[in-house]
């Protein structure tokens, strides 16, 4: 990273990005800082599946960050814990005295076919992908409103905008992601806050533990190391400026030099009847009709098919 070849795009801004110890997360926290805004660098240092914690991860960003000339400061909290999240926005308050931009990127993986699934492996994502979010960008909501100003870049993921497989917990998670973004872009409009929805495609710890045992499980592994995590960087830090301000409440998806709008549920097709319906009369009449537009059990590999560009 070097800050002298970027512009001041966020000059003057405070960001908080969770999980920004590796992958996706520290390339954010490296562009936003070379754009010129001071971070806050959050990593627990935990395994994929969310064991164990190691501080060095955050520090070293925080030293590549500032052997680069920016400004940042490495914390330890977790997202999934209401107090620590209030205490990682603090953390930004006390050390730049100030937040603006709130990227929660956080997350871990408890991946298991759904009818072996445990109450932990469910509960443990949920606490950390979506409950996260929630607690975290509300931690924020208040400085944001006093402000009158604020951007939440919340990062949700295909499998739960199309679907995976042996990922229940996860899937329910970063569509909840995608929904609670839209919902907080609704509330937090008239203080001139947004709230947007990213889903990244990047070769990091957590997608390296995709299984590669078949010879078409190897092959869309090898698409999948070609995705750069710091590709994602530069939409993140375009979404965060002032000059985006008119972006809120969408979807967005980045694979490589690729960059995607991602559709919103919406009716598709419509059937009525002036006598009322029947359990029957649906199955003779409703079914057959839709079935057509019935969506397949498409994996998120199903529909982006293609090498990265």
């Amino acid at each position: 990273m070097n800050t002298q070849t970027h512009s001041k795009l966020l000059e003057g801004k405070v960001a908080l990005v969770t999980g920004a110890g590796r992958g996706v997360g520290r390339g954010i926290a490296l562009e936003l800082a070379a754009c010129g805004a001071s971070v806050v660098v959050n990593d627990v240092g935990a395994s994929i599946g969310g064991e164990g914690g190691d501080q060095s991860p955050a520090q070293s960003v925080v030293e590549e960050i500032k052997r680069a000339g920016g400004n940042a400061v490495a914390d330890g909290n977790s997202v999934a814990d209401w107090d620590q999240a209030h205490a990682m926005v603090q953390t930004a308050i006390d050390t730049f005295g100030r937040i603006d931009i709130v990227v929660n990127n956080a997350g871990i993986l408890r991946d298991t076919i759904f009818h072996r699934m445990t109450k932990d492996e469910y509960e443990a994502v949920i606490n950390v992908n979506m409950n996260g979010v929630f607690y975290v960008s509300r931690a924020a909501a208040p400085h944001f409103k006093e402000q009158n100003s604020g951007c939440y870049v919340q990062i949700t993921s295909s499998s739960g905008l199309i679907g995976n497989f042996g990922q229940v917990n996860y899937c329910a998670a970063k569509l909840g992601v995608a929904a609670m973004s839209k919902a907080i872009a609704m509330d937090m409009q008239r203080f001139n806050v947004r709230s947007n929805a990213v889903a990244p495609w990047a070769w990091t710890r957590m997608v390296s533990s995709i299984p590669s045992e078949t010879e078409e499980q190897k092959k869309r592994v090898e698409g999948l190391k070609k995705l750069i995590p710091e590709k994602i960087a530069p939409f993140v830090a375009a979404l965060a400026s002032d000059q985006a301000k008119g972006v809120n409440g969408q979807i967005f998806g980045v694979r490589n030099n690729e960059i995607y709008l991602f559709s919103q549920s919406r009716p598709i097709r419509t059937a009525h009847t002036s006598d009322g319906w029947t359990p029957e009369s649906i199955i003779d009449r409703v079914f057959p009709m839709f079935q057509n537009d019935f969506y397949p059990l498409h994996r998120s590999g199903d529909v982006f098919t293609w090498d990265p560009v």
